[in-house]
């Protein structure tokens, strides 16, 4: 086999695909909110969450993300630091405790969404409505037939926000 074969199978690869293609988007979305701001991709995903399921422990964060628990709690204490989120005492175990958005978390949530919508619908601007419909829809199959992972084992994370 020649070296050209095996980079056109390579390119035909659907996980180096997927890959490619979420480096590419996540690392524009990543420009955008790291300038605008001064978030990185894992703590907008926390943020993301967090504004949309409310307070969770770093493991229900974890599982939501897949993301390595490593990377989410960096972000937690990342936007905790910069008084985003924090913490409050987990009445059902004593071990831990849920993170929540803290009024200026809310507040720069709610500025992110309008940013995050635009990107998507500028990157989704040469589908027509029923083809983005289908689009996610593969998506949710394929991630279906894929299963479920276990955060812990997935190298550098993937999943929500990016």
């Amino acid at each position: 086999m020649t070296e050209n074969a095996n980079s056109t199978r390579l390119a035909d690869f659907l996980p180096y695909l997927l890959s490619v293609t979420s480096n590419a988007v996540s690392s524009r979305v990543a420009e955008a909110y790291r300038a605008a701001f001064g978030l990185r991709i894992a703590e907008w995903r926390v943020m993301a969450v967090l504004g949309d399921a409310g307070a969770l422990t770093q493991r229900d964060l974890t599982e939501a993300t897949l993301m390595d628990k490593v990377a989410v709690n960096r972000a937690c204490k990342e936007l905790e630091d910069r008084g985003l989120a924090a913490r409050t005492a987990n009445e059902r175990d004593g071990r831990s405790h849920h993170l929540e958005l803290t009024g200026d978390g809310r507040a720069m949530h709610a500025r992110i969404m309008p940013l995050a919508l635009e990107m998507e619908a500028r990157m989704f601007e040469g589908f027509t409505a029923e083809e983005r419909q289908i689009f996610r829809a593969l998506l949710a199959r394929l991630r279906a037939a894929a299963g479920d992972f276990d955060p812990e084992g997935v190298e550098g994370g993937v999943g929500y926000g990016s």
